[in-house]
């Protein structure tokens, strides 16, 4: 019994430790126009992030995402809330502006047994941009 009052507690303190972290879908910013800020971000497993449409018309897909883990898809315009648990680099994109490069990077842990397949997706995603080049991947070189 005590063991399990132990673990039930653990568990809860991991919980509470858990941070929460936003991404603003916007037109512009100081990096170019349709853009995520921050594009880049890093987080523990457990944490939550939000994605918030600043501006309209933005929603956000993932592209990649580590072994176990699901892949995502907002509604237009909606705030939308994921929690991460698997570790790895999770590469997302507003789908209507793919061409403009608005992608981004979320790396959760240490732990990238997917950094190759990340890597191929962060070549496609600059291949196919038509502005914004080089952008995913300097996020990309963000990833230790």
């Amino acid at each position: 019994m005590k063991k399990l009052v132990l673990i039930a507690l653990l568990g809860l303190t991991s919980m509470a430790n858990a941070a929460h972290h936003e991404v603003k879908m916007l037109n512009a910013n100081d990096e170019g126009s349709m853009v995520f800020e921050p594009g880049f971000l890093k987080v523990q497993p457990g944490d939550t992030v939000t994605f918030k449409p600043t501006n309209q018309g933005h929603f956000v897909q993932s592209r990649t995402v580590p072994e176990g883990a699901e892949k995502f898809i907002s509604e237009e315009d909606e705030e939308f809330t994921i929690t991460l648990d698997k570790e790895g680099i999770y590469v997302y994109t507003c789908p209507p502006h793919r061409m403009m490069n608005m992608n981004g990077i979320i790396q959760v842990g240490d732990n990238m047994t997917n950094r190759e397949q990340a890597a191929k997706m962060v070549e496609d995603l600059e291949k196919r941009a038509q502005t914004n080049k080089g952008r995913l991947e300097k996020y990309f070189s963000e990833v230790k």
